[in-house]
Protein backbone atom coordinates (compact mmCIF):
# COMPACT_ATOMS: atom_id res chain seq x y z
CA UNK A 1 0.00 0.00 0.00
CA UNK A 2 2.67 2.39 1.08
CA UNK A 3 3.92 2.07 -2.89
CA UNK A 4 1.22 4.54 -4.29
CA UNK A 5 3.02 7.25 -4.68
CA UNK A 6 1.12 10.62 -3.21
CA UNK A 7 -2.12 10.64 -1.24
CA UNK A 8 -3.23 12.61 -4.36
CA UNK A 9 -2.32 9.22 -6.09
CA UNK A 10 -3.67 6.92 -3.03
CA UNK A 11 -7.24 8.78 -3.50
CA UNK A 12 -7.47 8.13 -7.31
CA UNK A 13 -6.05 4.62 -6.90
CA UNK A 14 -8.60 3.56 -4.19
CA UNK A 15 -11.59 5.99 -6.12
CA UNK A 16 -11.90 2.50 -8.28
CA UNK A 17 -14.11 0.15 -6.28
CA UNK A 18 -12.67 -2.67 -8.35
CA UNK A 19 -8.88 -1.69 -7.13
CA UNK A 20 -10.43 -1.88 -3.46
CA UNK A 21 -11.53 -5.46 -4.40
CA UNK A 22 -8.40 -6.48 -5.76
CA UNK A 23 -6.53 -5.32 -2.99
CA UNK A 24 -9.22 -6.73 0.24
CA UNK A 25 -8.54 -9.74 -1.96
CA UNK A 26 -4.95 -10.15 -1.82
CA UNK A 27 -5.31 -9.22 1.97
CA UNK A 28 -7.77 -11.84 3.08
CA UNK A 29 -7.21 -14.54 0.73
CA UNK A 30 -3.98 -14.44 -0.82
CA UNK A 31 -4.37 -17.82 -1.85
CA UNK A 32 -7.16 -16.56 -3.78
CA UNK A 33 -9.53 -19.05 -2.62
CA UNK A 34 -12.39 -16.79 -0.97
CA UNK A 35 -13.67 -18.29 1.95
CA UNK A 36 -17.11 -18.00 3.58
CA UNK A 37 -15.66 -15.73 6.80
CA UNK A 38 -18.98 -17.97 8.78
CA UNK A 39 -17.99 -21.67 8.09
CA UNK A 40 -14.80 -21.66 5.85
CA UNK A 41 -16.52 -23.25 3.05
CA UNK A 42 -15.12 -21.99 -0.77
CA UNK A 43 -18.82 -22.74 -2.12
CA UNK A 44 -19.35 -19.08 -2.88
CA UNK A 45 -20.84 -16.65 -5.77
CA UNK A 46 -20.08 -13.43 -5.91
CA UNK A 47 -22.99 -10.91 -6.61
CA UNK A 48 -21.63 -7.89 -9.37
CA UNK A 49 -24.28 -5.93 -8.46
CA UNK A 50 -24.62 -6.08 -4.53
CA UNK A 51 -20.95 -6.43 -4.17
CA UNK A 52 -21.03 -9.30 -1.38
CA UNK A 53 -20.56 -13.25 -1.47
CA UNK A 54 -22.97 -15.45 -1.49
CA UNK A 55 -22.31 -18.67 0.56
CA UNK A 56 -24.49 -22.25 -0.20
CA UNK A 57 -23.59 -24.44 2.64
CA UNK A 58 -27.32 -23.46 4.15
CA UNK A 59 -26.62 -21.55 7.22
CA UNK A 60 -27.92 -18.63 8.94
CA UNK A 61 -25.72 -15.85 7.31
CA UNK A 62 -25.40 -16.71 3.70
CA UNK A 63 -24.22 -13.48 2.11
CA UNK A 64 -20.92 -11.42 3.00
CA UNK A 65 -18.78 -8.76 1.37
CA UNK A 66 -15.10 -7.64 1.57
CA UNK A 67 -15.66 -5.87 4.74
CA UNK A 68 -17.25 -8.48 6.92
CA UNK A 69 -15.27 -9.74 9.60
CA UNK A 70 -12.65 -7.00 9.57
CA UNK A 71 -12.34 -3.88 11.46
CA UNK A 72 -14.48 -2.10 8.46
CA UNK A 73 -17.61 -4.16 9.02
CA UNK A 74 -19.97 -2.01 11.24
CA UNK A 75 -19.40 1.24 9.56
CA UNK A 76 -21.39 2.99 6.72
CA UNK A 77 -17.85 4.26 5.62
CA UNK A 78 -16.75 2.84 2.01
CA UNK A 79 -13.35 0.86 1.29
CA UNK A 80 -12.58 4.29 -0.98
CA UNK A 81 -12.43 6.25 1.77
CA UNK A 82 -10.98 3.36 4.37
CA UNK A 83 -7.84 2.17 2.15
CA UNK A 84 -6.65 5.84 1.51
CA UNK A 85 -6.92 6.78 5.15
CA UNK A 86 -4.75 3.16 6.15
CA UNK A 87 -2.46 4.75 3.39
CA UNK A 88 -2.23 8.03 5.29
CA UNK A 89 -1.42 6.80 8.21
CA UNK A 90 1.18 4.43 7.39
CA UNK A 91 2.97 6.55 5.37
CA UNK A 92 2.79 9.30 8.29
CA UNK A 93 6.38 8.88 10.16
CA UNK A 94 5.11 11.90 13.13
CA UNK A 95 1.19 10.03 12.81
CA UNK A 96 -1.76 12.22 11.53
CA UNK A 97 -4.62 13.77 13.72
CA UNK A 98 -8.51 13.77 12.60
CA UNK A 99 -8.84 16.89 11.85
CA UNK A 100 -6.27 16.45 8.86
CA UNK A 101 -7.76 12.92 7.55
CA UNK A 102 -11.07 15.19 7.42
CA UNK A 103 -9.75 17.40 5.22
CA UNK A 104 -7.92 15.27 3.12
CA UNK A 105 -10.65 12.39 2.59
CA UNK A 106 -13.86 14.91 2.76
CA UNK A 107 -15.69 13.18 5.98
CA UNK A 108 -16.40 14.80 9.05
CA UNK A 109 -13.76 15.12 11.71
CA UNK A 110 -15.66 12.84 14.24
CA UNK A 111 -16.11 9.90 11.42
CA UNK A 112 -11.87 10.64 11.22
CA UNK A 113 -11.49 10.01 14.72
CA UNK A 114 -13.50 6.96 14.22
CA UNK A 115 -11.55 5.96 11.58
CA UNK A 116 -7.85 6.65 13.14
CA UNK A 117 -9.04 4.78 16.18
CA UNK A 118 -9.80 1.88 14.07
CA UNK A 119 -6.72 1.68 11.92
CA UNK A 120 -4.46 2.19 14.93
CA UNK A 121 -6.09 -0.68 16.45
CA UNK A 122 -5.79 -2.51 13.21
CA UNK A 123 -1.55 -1.82 13.53
CA UNK A 124 -1.27 -2.50 16.83
CA UNK A 125 -2.75 -6.03 16.40
CA UNK A 126 -1.40 -6.58 12.73
CA UNK A 127 -4.23 -7.56 11.29
CA UNK A 128 -7.54 -6.12 9.89
CA UNK A 129 -9.46 -9.00 10.75
CA UNK A 130 -11.57 -9.30 14.50
CA UNK A 131 -11.39 -12.22 16.77
CA UNK A 132 -13.94 -14.79 15.38
CA UNK A 133 -15.36 -18.64 16.78
CA UNK A 134 -15.65 -18.49 20.27
CA UNK A 135 -14.61 -15.73 21.76
CA UNK A 136 -14.76 -14.94 25.98
CA UNK A 137 -14.36 -11.52 27.64
CA UNK A 138 -14.44 -10.39 30.90
CA UNK A 139 -12.48 -7.12 32.91
CA UNK A 140 -10.58 -6.94 36.24
CA UNK A 141 -8.57 -4.61 38.23
CA UNK A 142 -5.39 -4.35 38.32
CA UNK A 143 -3.43 -2.56 41.16
CA UNK A 144 -1.07 -3.76 44.07
CA UNK A 145 -2.01 -4.88 47.33
CA UNK A 146 -2.52 -2.32 49.84
CA UNK A 147 -0.75 -4.97 52.93
CA UNK A 148 2.65 -4.49 50.41
CA UNK A 149 2.50 -1.00 50.19
CA UNK A 150 4.05 1.95 52.60
CA UNK A 151 2.15 3.61 54.89
CA UNK A 152 2.09 6.82 52.96
CA UNK A 153 1.82 5.27 49.52
CA UNK A 154 -1.29 3.46 50.79
CA UNK A 155 -3.13 6.57 52.20
CA UNK A 156 -2.32 8.70 48.92
CA UNK A 157 -3.68 5.30 46.49
CA UNK A 158 -6.20 3.58 48.41
CA UNK A 159 -9.32 6.04 49.11
CA UNK A 160 -12.04 2.86 49.56
CA UNK A 161 -12.50 -0.04 49.73
CA UNK A 162 -12.07 -2.83 46.73
CA UNK A 163 -11.49 -1.40 43.38
CA UNK A 164 -10.81 1.89 44.15
CA UNK A 165 -7.33 3.37 43.40
CA UNK A 166 -6.77 0.15 41.01
CA UNK A 167 -7.03 0.42 36.83
CA UNK A 168 -9.59 -1.25 35.25
CA UNK A 169 -8.00 -3.82 32.33
CA UNK A 170 -10.86 -5.70 30.05
CA UNK A 171 -10.13 -8.03 27.47
CA UNK A 172 -11.56 -10.17 24.76
CA UNK A 173 -10.09 -13.82 23.95
CA UNK A 174 -10.31 -15.98 20.49
CA UNK A 175 -10.06 -20.03 22.10
CA UNK A 176 -7.03 -21.33 20.32
CA UNK A 177 -6.32 -17.88 19.73
CA UNK A 178 -4.96 -14.28 20.38
CA UNK A 179 -6.49 -11.67 23.03
CA UNK A 180 -6.66 -8.65 23.08
CA UNK A 181 -7.14 -6.12 26.24
CA UNK A 182 -7.25 -2.65 26.71
CA UNK A 183 -7.10 -0.21 29.82
CA UNK A 184 -10.76 0.78 30.19
CA UNK A 185 -12.09 4.16 33.08
CA UNK A 186 -15.36 2.14 33.72
CA UNK A 187 -16.98 -1.17 33.72
CA UNK A 188 -20.18 0.43 32.23
CA UNK A 189 -21.58 -0.78 28.88
CA UNK A 190 -20.79 1.52 26.42
CA UNK A 191 -17.10 0.62 26.90
CA UNK A 192 -17.19 -2.65 27.39
CA UNK A 193 -19.65 -3.40 24.53
CA UNK A 194 -17.58 -1.27 22.18
CA UNK A 195 -14.15 -3.13 22.86
CA UNK A 196 -16.60 -6.49 22.02
CA UNK A 197 -17.85 -4.70 18.47
CA UNK A 198 -14.42 -3.06 18.00
CA UNK A 199 -12.77 -6.90 17.85
CA UNK A 200 -14.98 -9.48 17.90
CA UNK A 201 -17.15 -10.30 14.46
CA UNK A 202 -20.73 -10.43 14.65
CA UNK A 203 -22.40 -13.56 15.04
CA UNK A 204 -19.26 -15.48 16.76
CA UNK A 205 -19.86 -17.23 19.24
CA UNK A 206 -19.55 -14.70 22.74
CA UNK A 207 -19.08 -16.20 26.71
CA UNK A 208 -19.15 -13.64 29.57
CA UNK A 209 -20.11 -13.51 32.96
CA UNK A 210 -23.39 -11.72 34.35
CA UNK A 211 -22.23 -8.60 34.59
CA UNK A 212 -25.29 -6.35 33.36
CA UNK A 213 -22.76 -4.09 30.75
CA UNK A 214 -22.79 -7.28 28.62
CA UNK A 215 -26.84 -7.23 28.73
CA UNK A 216 -27.64 -6.25 24.48
CA UNK A 217 -24.93 -7.87 22.56
CA UNK A 218 -27.70 -9.78 20.33
CA UNK A 219 -25.67 -9.16 17.39
CA UNK A 220 -23.66 -11.77 18.61
CA UNK A 221 -24.56 -15.74 20.00
CA UNK A 222 -23.66 -14.66 23.53
CA UNK A 223 -24.16 -16.98 26.17
CA UNK A 224 -23.71 -15.38 30.24
CA UNK A 225 -21.51 -18.09 31.99
CA UNK A 226 -22.06 -17.76 35.87
CA UNK A 227 -18.43 -17.27 37.36
CA UNK A 228 -18.70 -19.18 40.44
CA UNK A 229 -19.40 -22.30 38.74
CA UNK A 230 -16.40 -23.95 37.31
CA UNK A 231 -16.62 -24.86 33.49
CA UNK A 232 -14.80 -28.34 32.21
CA UNK A 233 -12.30 -25.76 30.35
CA UNK A 234 -11.22 -24.45 33.30
CA UNK A 235 -11.85 -20.79 32.11
CA UNK A 236 -13.83 -19.63 35.11
CA UNK A 237 -12.96 -20.39 38.24
CA UNK A 238 -14.16 -19.67 41.85
CA UNK A 239 -11.58 -17.42 42.17
CA UNK A 240 -12.42 -15.04 39.02
CA UNK A 241 -12.24 -15.45 35.61
CA UNK A 242 -8.75 -16.54 34.32
CA UNK A 243 -7.57 -15.51 30.02
CA UNK A 244 -5.95 -19.20 29.98
CA UNK A 245 -2.60 -17.74 31.42
CA UNK A 246 -2.04 -15.43 28.66
CA UNK A 247 -2.97 -12.00 30.46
Amino acid sequence: MSDHGTLRDAIIHFSDFDHCKEFMLALRWSDGKVKCPTCGAEKTTWLAKQRIWKCYTGHARPTFSLKTGTIFEDSPIALEKWLPAVWMLMNAKNGISSWELHRALGVTQKSAWFMLHRIRLAMQNKTFNKLAGEVEVDETFIGGKARNMHAAERAEKITGRGPEGKAIVAAVLERGGTVRARVCRTRRKPELQALVRENVETGSELYSDALKSYDGLDDFQHQVIDPLRRMSTGTFTRTGWRISGRC
